[in-house]
């Protein structure tokens, strides 16, 4: 689910005095700018992904790394980014991970080795982990308490939704009429823009703690769940029981079993394991991370197939996916009201089985398939729900922690849906490989994908199921008006 923006929680901090101020669209306009680079990436290579693969000889499985590579790294080190900022300063990690997004997109964009590109990939991650929670947290320090800031806020998750709406048919146009490389080199004149822009203008603050910075926490989530999206990968070439899937599964657990024990530990943990004793927090990460699982891989099949299989070019793939994209907004934006006069609970169920419907009905996709008879109908009805379901998912989540934890809690959130996402991507881009090796042409291939879609129905289902017995049904508590 990649085009959605991230979950906010009210940030409950304050600034110390700053200088002359510059204008308050001025620095809208800059951590914006930031936040739509970090999330059209997450989507804008999808469209670009079968030229990608012509382009440096990638297989059909190795070219889920690339977008893999950017979400585990940026899932595993968003929560340690916010901290940095906060300890560092707002304004400086903002330029250092705006930096390193940027050059990182410069070294993807020349790539000329598969491994260069996942590479560049991985620290495009790194650099969007640091640089997003910086976003927020500035808005929230140089805006005082109030409609401005409310004004600010929503501004800012627009743009993110624009982010991620927007990123197919960008990558569309610019890989038909430049090249692929263009979905990565974009970011170089804009963020070199951007950067001097932050340098000039944004104020520095951070919170004047003694917090602790948890590293290791970072290192080994983001290790395991590579290791294990890894491991998961070679079963479709090696088979579950051999030594080449097994080795970095077993390697993957164990890294995370060590995630658990210093985070258990730890004076200031990345992820502190009490919020986890808490219904709300528990359920509700656990349906977003098999939400993610089955929501985000839609996306990068749906361009796989209309440009391997229906011989879409670019950019019909790209303005194809304008009323999924629609429909993901309209049902984030629609969502707060329905919560009101449904509940939280309910609409997140309602929203789950709409997309798990979508889904399978997607996956009845075949090689002579339409546009109007195989993609328009399903997708609508995949997106909307996954915007209905998102925002009181997140609710939930954040409704039994204390005050102090909210941003935190947030965070989580989404994390867990990233993480899903990746690991989601993983099996589902295995199953598809092993059902089209069985056949040949694009009918296999369309075999395959539909089966991806069949099987993220299920997983869907099973959110559904998770959701109906774990989460509380609190109107009070999750509403929001």
């Amino acid at each position: 689910m990649g085009r959605m923006p991230p979950i906010v929680a009210p940030a409950l901090l304050s600034a110390p005095p700053r200088r002359s101020a510059a204008p308050a669209w001025i620095v809208t306009l800059l951590v914006c700018a930031g936040q739509f680079l970090v999330v059209l990436d997450v989507s804008v290579v999808n469209v670009a992904l079968p030229a990608v693969r012509t382009g440096l000889g990638l297989s059909e499985l190795g070219l889920q790394w690339i977008v893999n590579a950017y979400l585990i790294t940026f899932a595993g080190f968003m929560l340690l980014g916010g901290r940095v900022a906060d300890i560092f300063g707002r304004k400086r990690i903002f330029v250092v991970g705006l930096a390193l997004f940027t050059l990182a997109s410069l070294a993807g964009g020349l790539a000329q080795e598969p491994w260069q590109l996942i590479a560049a990939r991985t620290i495009q991650g790194v650099g969007a982990a640091v640089l997003s929670p910086a976003t927020l947290t500035i808005l929230t320090t140089s805006f005082p308490t109030g409609p401005a800031r409310t004004r600010a806020i929503a501004t800012w998750t627009a743009v993110g939704a624009g982010g991620g709406a927007v990123g197919g048919l960008v990558g569309g146009v610019l890989t038909q009429y430049l090249s692929w490389r263009w979905v990565l080199l974009i970011n170089v004149p804009i963020g070199a823009l951007v950067l001097a822009g932050a340098v000039l203008w944004l104020t520095e603050s951070r919170r004047e703690t003694g917090r602790r910075l948890d590293v290791p926490g970072a290192v080994l989530a983001t290790g395991g769940l590579g290791l294990v999206a890894f491991g998961i990968v070679q079963t479709e070439t090696a088979g579950w029981g051999s030594a080449d899937a097994l080795l970095p599964l077993v390697a993957g657990l164990l890294v995370i079993a060590a995630f658990v024990a210093v985070e258990a530990r730890a004076k200031a943990p990345l992820m502190p394991l009490g919020l986890f004793r808490l219904r709300t927090v528990s359920s509700a990460n656990a349906a977003m991370v098999l939400s993610g699982a089955a929501m985000f891989s839609m996306w990068y099949f749906l361009s796989l197939y209309m440009q391997n299989v229906l011989s879409y070019t670019p950019l019909q793939a790209g303005i194809s996916f304008i009323p999924h994209s629609l429909s993901i907004v309209i049902g984030s934006k629609i969502a707060p009201r329905l919560m009101n006069r449904m509940g939280a609970k309910t609409l997140a169920l309602t929203g789950a089985l709409i997309s798990a419907c979508g889904m399978a009905w997607q996956g009845a996709m075949g090689a002579d398939g339409t546009y109007l008879g195989t993609i328009l109908g399903p997708g609508i009805l995949m997106a909307l729900g996954a915007g209905l379901a998102a925002t009181p998912t997140a609710a939930i989540a954040t409704s039994g922690a204390a005050p102090g934890d909210q941003g935190l809690v947030s965070g989580l959130v989404n994390t867990s849906r990233q993480m899903g996402g990746a690991l989601g991507l993983s099996v589902l881009s295995t199953v598809a490989a092993a059902r089209a090796l069985t056949g040949h042409g694009a009918e296999a291939l369309a075999s395959g994908y539909g089966l991806a879609f069949h099987v993220g129905a299920l997983i869907l289902l099973a959110a559904v199921a998770l959701m109906a017995v774990a989460l509380p049904r609190r109107r009070a508590d999750t509403a929001h008006g």
